[in-house]
């Protein structure tokens, strides 16, 4: 197995608290929260720690943005849940954290022939004078994978962190096995 240096760049998760939420009244509680409902309907809330954006709707839905880690993810949720708490909203004992998004990035250890990617992998998409990189679609997880000529890979769509790895292991078979791969990169 291969060491890819992956590093979690940003895990986009949902909860739904089943409550109806008064963003007037919850921004007015936020000193820190930007409501404009002219331009979006939910209230952005900025958090330090963890570092993340917080968007509340009125559905009682929250969408966390930013954090690197499920932990994080979760510790920012909870904080949003004694948020509502002091709004003297009756939010569930539980509720359910879902992961919609993963970003992570991650380094292949050589340069890529991006051509021969294109024209090897029916799976891929690529238009130079557009996009300097190629778009690689996995079906199993299902993924996006953005690859460049350096190596550099930025991964997408996944919901699980162990199917990152998962979907770099199977991406450096197939360049192998299309013979993509130049020559190591400069250490």
């Amino acid at each position: 197995m291969t060491n890819f240096n992956v590093k979690i760049e940003n895990i986009v998760a949902s909860a739904a608290f089943g409550v109806r939420i008064t963003l007037e009244k919850a921004v007015e509680h936020l000193k820190e929260a930007e409501y404009e409902p002219e331009q979006f309907p939910g209230l952005v809330y900025r958090v330090n720690d963890p570092k993340s954006a917080m968007l509340i709707f009125s559905s009682g839905k929250v969408i966390c943005t930013g954090a690197r880690n499920i932990a994080d993810v979760r510790k920012a949720m909870t904080k949003i849940e004694e948020m509502l708490k002091s709004l003297k909203l009756d939010v569930p004992k539980k509720y359910k954290i879902e992961v919609e998004n993963i970003v992570a990035s991650a380094q292949i250890p050589a340069r890529l022939d991006l051509d021969k990617i294109a024209f090897g992998s029916e799976n891929s998409e690529y238009s130079p004078d557009r996009f300097p990189g190629l778009v690689y679609r996995m079906k199993d997880p299902k993924a996006t994978l953005l690859l460049f000529g350096s190596g550099k890979v930025i991964c997408t769509g996944i919901r699980k962190i162990e199917d990152v790895e998962y979907a770099m292991n199977f991406l450096f078979k197939e360049l192998k096995r299309i013979n993509a791969l130049k020559k190591p990169l400069d250490k």
